[in-house]
């Protein structure tokens, strides 16, 4: 009667891991929220003592990094609704995110820039062809 009821020990194993790895983006994504929170009111504390052009560029930076948060705290919501999937758009989304932060913080070199520029259309460009229709299975 119970021999009938085989177990794998790979589906056993597979599923501990799985259940490990969900433990602990659940770990990560509360540290991010705390970060997230954290950077709202850093972003607040800035925009209430705004005194110079310099301050500006560091709001604009902390916005940015804002962003980069919350996308990540979005990719693992993302990831639980989908049935443990990343969807690969929201890399991409992180990716041109982080870049223009970069932008945004070290724009003294002009061939850096154009660079940053370049990855930023790729990157637009694989999202734009991800987002395709034709592409679809």
């Amino acid at each position: 009667m119970f021999l009938s009821l085989k177990i794998k020990w790979t589906d056993v194993f597979t599923a501990l891991i799985r259940g490990m790895l969900n433990i602990s983006l659940c770990f990560v994504g509360l540290i991010l929220t705390i970060f997230l929170l954290r950077e709202g009111s850093y972003m607040a504390a800035m925009l209430y003592n705004n005194t110079s052009e310099k301050s500006s560029y560091d709001l604009i930076e902390a916005l940015v990094t804002y962003f980069l948060f919350f996308e990540f705290v979005a990719l693992i919501v993302v990831y639980f609704k989908s049935g443990c999937h990343f969807p690969l758009r929201y890399f991409i989304y992180i990716a041109i995110t982080a870049i223009i932060r970069l932008l945004i913080v070290d724009h003294s070199s002009a061939q850096d820039t154009i660079l940053y520029c370049a990855s930023i259309f790729i990157l637009s460009t694989i999202l734009l062809f991800t987002k395709s229709k034709k592409i679809e299975p």
